[in-house]
């Protein structure tokens, strides 16, 4: 889908407000609201906006630690990453897990209440997942930075 900048402020003003209504969205951005309503319905359906979600804080639910995993497998065949994966993604500590390249397969985001229960997640999810031979924890002291949104515009020319 060809995004022009109509397209693009949606996104923008979306991104900052995900519960703002049409009406509210389409005066913003200067069209009628059957008009937005039009366009975001071609966002949503083309891919470009894949969902709407609360924000939740892991501090405020318990969860103050968060811990980077670097994980290895014993080999990235497509067998051993789809088994892999499917695992990693019923752990329900797991915020966010990538596939890399480098000297890890896996790079993991995990929230945790402690160390303790770190240790829990280690022991009944991270060490039972298929094919891991090398888990690798670092603790973040702080978030700096973690951005729910992008800066997006058109391309120009």
């Amino acid at each position: 889908m060809a995004l022009d900048r109509i397209d693009f402020a949606i996104l923008d003003t979306l991104q900052k407000d995900g519960r703002i209504s049409n009406s509210a969205l389409a005066e913003k951005i200067g069209l009628s609201q059957s008009a937005c309503s039009r366009r975001l319905d071609q966002l949503e359906k083309s891919g470009v906006i894949e969902g709407y979600h609360a924000r939740l804080s892991n501090g405020a639910l318990g969860h103050r630690m968060t811990a980077i995993v670097h994980i290895s497998l014993s080999g990235q065949f497509e067998k051993s990453l789809a088994e892999f994966e499917a695992a990693i993604k019923r752990c329900p500590n797991v915020l966010s897990c990538h596939l890399m390249s480098g000297e890890y397969d896996y790079v993991v985001r995990i929230a945790a209440k402690d160390l303790e229960d770190y240790e829990r997640i280690h022991k009944e999810w991270l060490t039972a997942m298929p094919h891991v031979i090398k888990i690798n924890s670092s603790f973040a002291l702080r978030e700096v930075v973690d951005r729910t949104s992008m800066g997006i515009r058109p391309e120009t020319a």
